[in-house]
């Protein structure tokens, strides 16, 4: 039976611009191997070449098949959803192509969907607007409800923070499409062209990776490279099948491969 993996990048990959040490050597295993696999990642601002760009500075070199971004899960689901439909976007570069790819037409009036993604060059002025469009009968997708990192000097709010902002404007709820939705999870999978069975998640964080795994029946493997510890895990209902300290001790073939 094919087995692949879905691997988170920030926390697991990287931390900010830094490459955890022997990722790179765990990607090189995955390929010389012709394990499938590809990175899923919440941020919904690069495309997909951007992303393999930005990997291959860190020194890993993968191509564009091998990333899968809440972006890309969003325009298909749109896509599927209302086929040539129409929208308001509150976001940049990744999100804007794949809705484009995905037949949805960007407009500036009347849209049948508002959408919201990671971005720092849309303005009050156009929340506002976004605003009146949900009140005016719109329906609210956003691409995740990752938290802003409560850092001082962070230069980009998290995704949460603004979603919340519309919702308390407009009360009304966003529609998730990102991690831990199963509209990723499954989207992710099937781009991969593995079954249920045959998925396996890696991913730092146990409200995103591990239980959107978790919910759609997938072999978890939360490392601690990341944000979580051993220490916060009895704070979850739910727990994964395996805990790393980080992707280079991960030994294959996984126990249940």
């Amino acid at each position: 039976m094919k087995q692949g993996l879905l691997i988170d990048m920030d926390g697991v990959i990287y931390s900010g611009e830094e490459l955890i040490s022997g990722a790179d050597k765990f990607i090189k295993h995955l390929i010389d191997n012709n394990i499938p696999f590809a990175f899923m990642t919440n941020n919904s601002q690069r495309t997909s070449l951007e992303v393999v760009r930005k990997l291959k500075r860190m020194g890993i070199t993968v191509e564009t098949k091998h990333v899968y971004t809440s972006a890309m899960a969003t325009g298909k689901f749109l896509g599927d959803q209302s086929p040539n439909g129409t929208a308001y976007v509150l976001g940049e570069g990744g999100l804007l192509t794949s809705l484009h790819e995905n037949g949805i037409t960007l407009v500036d009036s009347d849209p049948e969907f508002v959408v919201l993604g990671e971005g720092r060059n849309f303005t009050l002025e156009m929340v506002q607007r976004a605003v009146d469009m949900i009140l005016a009968g719109a329906k609210f997708i956003t691409t995740n409800r990752d938290p802003s990192p409560k850092k001082p000097g962070w230069n980009n709010l998290g995704i949460a923070a603004t979603t919340a902002m519309i919702e308390e404007a407009t009360g009304r709820k966003a529609f998730v499409t990102g991690k831990p939705s199963p509209v990723m999870m499954r989207s992710a999978r099937k781009f991969l062209g593995l079954e249920t069975a045959e998925t396996t998640v890696i991913g730092d964080t146990m409200e995103t990776d591990i239980q959107g795994g978790v919910q759609m029946g997938y072999k978890t493997i939360l490392v601690l490279s990341g944000i979580s510890s051993k220490e916060t895990l009895g704070n979850y209902a739910f727990k994964p099948d395996m805990i790393a300290s980080s992707v280079d001790k991960i030994v294959f073939p996984l126990k249940w491969w």
